[in-house]
């Protein structure tokens, strides 16, 4: 192994001494690539003097050393296998789809290496796979597959084709002035304006949109514009498509409306709508990932060639803002956490995260934090930004990325609810009350998932899909998705009388928020995050006040979650807790059904099988299990005749598109109002190498409600050794200066600000 290893490390430092060996060869060719900047190229993420730079310092800059050799040794192997433009057929992991991928991605670092190694035979390759585009572009029809609202040619969706055009205009620019004018002329006319043309006037519904498609639609068409110098085309991509035919009425597949003529849209529309003021992507982090790369990537092409748009100080510097929010939304791994549509295992190692971290970094005021990000990331772009990144690497300017809680908003205006993070130790507590999200939104108002060490430990399940895995619906979302992922019963909220909130219906959901309370994080000692929506089902009104509670009484921090419902008539509560792991045992008898029966007809409730149920007779339910070699208990404060139900993941699947994941509902039927009170503790471990178990069982004796009016909501929670302690929270004066005063058991407590936690004895 350990020759191998030398035996590799030699190729990679060959290759790199060649590269390095034939960029002092032609160190008169510098001169000439700055003079080339006068025609302006290379102008967008590479600039003339970010080649100079880049030639300057190779071989003394490891990051982006060891990046380039591993790009050059990949295309080179490339270009000796030649490529292929084949016609358009497939689906997202078909080999037309995943062929053209790899040609644009081929293509834009071969642009790359072109500039920097100063090497001819990249150009040549660009050069040959884009005529052998435009020979063919012309010729395809639209795409043959009809899922999309909007399809390509190239691929099955304009989304795709605009991904190949953002990539392939950054390869464009690089090799501009390697054609001739005649070359240019051919490539232009055949191949990029109608390619630029075809997704954005001949699909306004695609472009003209504020979402992530559109983000990209308008970034393809406005990098495109810049490499070729075309106002025209920089023009729509700014400002949109104006088009007189819009169907107010008309949808795209996604549920959402399209823009119509006098509203909003272009690029800056995109970034203004969906960016907090502090950064957050109302779609969620799984789609800011995506959409992150051509939100900055032509930001940066802007501000290297038309620095008077001064995008990166649009609304405040929202870009940059976005970059530090979106880090935050990943757990101590670095995987993104799962609000609205998202894949379990994304994480900030992806490639758009590269570049996205680099050009927060060079643009953003060189902040030292990003550099540690990078140095995990163990890769740079090889351009300007990665170049800044690598220099501040090597002169050891890096400090960690220290992730503490936080509150992100959400909104245009940041007056839309907000996502807060609660981090004590190792555990993370998401909680989401935001707005719906766009067309990726769930119905999931108040919903949360936990996370310890970077594990998940309560649930939230993501989306209904296999990215580009074709045996799996084409790699597109599944129907699934739809009756299962983004109904309120797949998550950790309220479900009432097994409907999901707003219907279900996204001309609802998208007109509501839900609204901040609460968020309380300068004590170590006790975190709370509060928020309330009185819109998720007419009539009712749900409070969730969610607690991370690091007490010496306990090994580790514990949460305290306490749901409140308040209704105008009486319904049926249903309150999921999606545990991941192996029920080691609970503190209640139950019946386990001979058949597992179906929960429900629709809402998600179709795709829920009742495993066993139990009638609660009051008290507490205790539920512990075993994930990950860790033991963890949720305790449950319940009511005579609350029904506990054993459910799985998995009926009404005949393709098994679901996981058969495990939960555990809690149902209250007949109430108006309802109060849902419960704490999670994670206390102990198992070795299967010696085979014991440490602390495998819950700290806790008794959690119990003392309290409860529309004013306050006082908790009682005992611990096995009878230490006790008391959270009482105000229910409608959130102030934090606001002095409360509550007899509970004849005894008088006081405190200031919205909640207080007491350790009585």
């Amino acid at each position: 192994m350990g020759s191998k290893k030398i035996r590799i490390s030699r190729v990679l430092f060959s290759l790199l001494f060649v590269a390095v060996l034939s960029c002092k060869e032609k160190l008169v060719d510098v001169n000439t690539a700055v003079a080339s900047t006068k025609k302006g190229h290379p102008s967008l993420v590479l600039t003339a003097q970010g080649v100079k730079a880049i030639r300057a310092n190779l071989g003394t800059i490891p990051i982006f050393d060891k990046t380039l050799a591993i790009i050059q040794k990949e295309l080179d192997v490339e270009i000796e296998k030649g490529f292929d433009v084949p016609t358009p057929k497939d689906y997202s992991g078909g080999y037309t789809h995943e062929t053209h991928k790899k040609n644009y991605i081929l293509m834009q670092k071969a642009g790359a290496l072109y500039q920097i190694l100063n090497n001819d035979k990249y150009a040549k390759f660009v050069k040959a796979m884009l005529f052998e585009y435009a020979k063919k572009y012309p010729t395809w029809p639209v795409h043959p597959k009809t899922r999309s609202y909007a399809r390509g040619k190239v691929f099955w969706q304009c989304l795709n084709d605009s991904n190949w055009l953002v990539y392939t205009s950054q390869a464009y620019d690089c090799i501009y002035n390697f054609l001739t004018e005649k070359e240019r002329y051919t490539l232009e006319t055949n191949l990029f304006r109608p390619f630029a043309d075809y997704i954005s006037k001949e699909n306004p519904q695609f472009f003209n949109r504020v979402h992530n498609h559109a983000t990209w639609g308008n970034a393809a068409v406005g990098m495109i514009a810049l490499a070729m110098d075309d106002d025209e085309l920089l023009k729509r991509a700014l400002n949109g498509v104006e088009v007189d035919n819009f169907n107010p009425n008309e949808k795209d597949n996604d549920g959402g409306y399209i823009r119509k003529k006098g509203q909003e849209i272009g690029f800056f529309a995109n970034v203004d709508e969906p960016f907090s003021p502090d950064g957050y992507f109302t779609e969620g982090p799984y789609y800011q990932r995506y959409a992150s790369y051509p939100f900055l990537i032509f930001a940066q092409a802007l501000e290297n060639k038309k620095p008077d748009y001064k995008v990166f100080q649009f609304k405040n510097g929202v870009l940059i803002k976005s970059v530090n929010a979106l880090l935050n939304l990943s757990n101590i791994n670095g995987d993104f956490f799962l609000l609205n549509d998202a894949q379990k295992g994304m994480s900030y190692y992806n490639s758009s995260l590269i570049a996205t971290v680099n050009i927060g970094y060079h643009f953003g005021g060189n902040n030292p934090e990003l550099l540690s990000i990078a140095k995990k990331q163990d890769r740079v772009t090889l351009d300007d930004a990665g170049l800044a990144v690598a220099l501040g690497i090597k002169a050891g300017k890096e400090k960690p990325f220290v992730k503490k809680s936080i509150e992100l908003s959400d909104g245009a205006k940041g007056d839309e609810g907000a996502v807060g993070i609660l981090r004590s130790k190792e555990l993370e507590l998401v909680y989401k009350y935001t707005a719906h999200g766009l067309s990726h939104g769930h119905y999931d108002k108040l919903s949360y998932a936990l996370f310890e060490n970077g594990e998940e430990v309560v649930q939230d399940y993501g989306m209904g899909r296999f990215v580009n895995i074709e045996q799996k619906g084409g790699g597109n979302y599944l129907k699934e998705n739809k009756t299962w992922a983004k109904q309120t019963i797949a998550h950790n909220t309220i479900t009432q009388n097994q409907q999901s909130q707003f219907k279900g219906k996204y001309d609802i959901g998208s007109q509501y928020h839900a609204d901040k309370y609460i968020f309380s994080v300068d004590n170590d000692s006790i975190q709370v995050a509060s928020a309330k929506t009185d819109n998720a089902y007419p009539g009712t009104k749900l409070h969730r006040t969610m607690a991370v509670i690091n007490d010496s009484n306990f090994v580790k921090p514990y949460v305290l979650d306490i749901m409140r419902v308040n209704s105008e008539k009486s319904n049926q509560y249903d309150l999921p807790f999606y545990y991941l792991g192996h029920i080691m045992q609970t503190n209640f008898k139950y019946s386990k059904l001979k058949i597992p029966q179906v929960l429900g007809k629709s809402h998600g409730y179709q795709h829920l099988y009742k495993e066993a149920n139990a009638i609660s007779k009051g008290g507490n339910i205790k539920l512990n299990w075993l994930l990950n070699n860790k033991f963890y208990s949720y305790t449950a404060v319940t009511t005579n005749n609350d029904e506990i139900i054993f459910a799985r993941i998995g009926a009404n699947d005949p393709e098994y598109n679901l996981r058969t994941d495990p939960g555990l509902i809690l149902r209250k039927k007949n109430t108006s109002d309802a109060l849902f009170v419960s704490t999670i503790e994670s206390h102990g471990t198992y070795s299967p190498v010696s085979e014991l178990a440490v602390n495998a069982y819950s700290n806790i004796k008794d959690v119990s409600v003392v309290f409860n009016s529309n004013e306050y909501t006082a908790v009682k929670i005992q611990t096995i050794s009878n230490k006790t302690s008391l959270f009482i929270v105000s229910n409608k004066k959130g102030s934090k200066t606001q002095k409360h005063s509550l007899k509970i058991s004849d005894k008088a407590y006081k405190w200031e600000g919205p909640y207080s936690y007491i350790n009585i004895n």
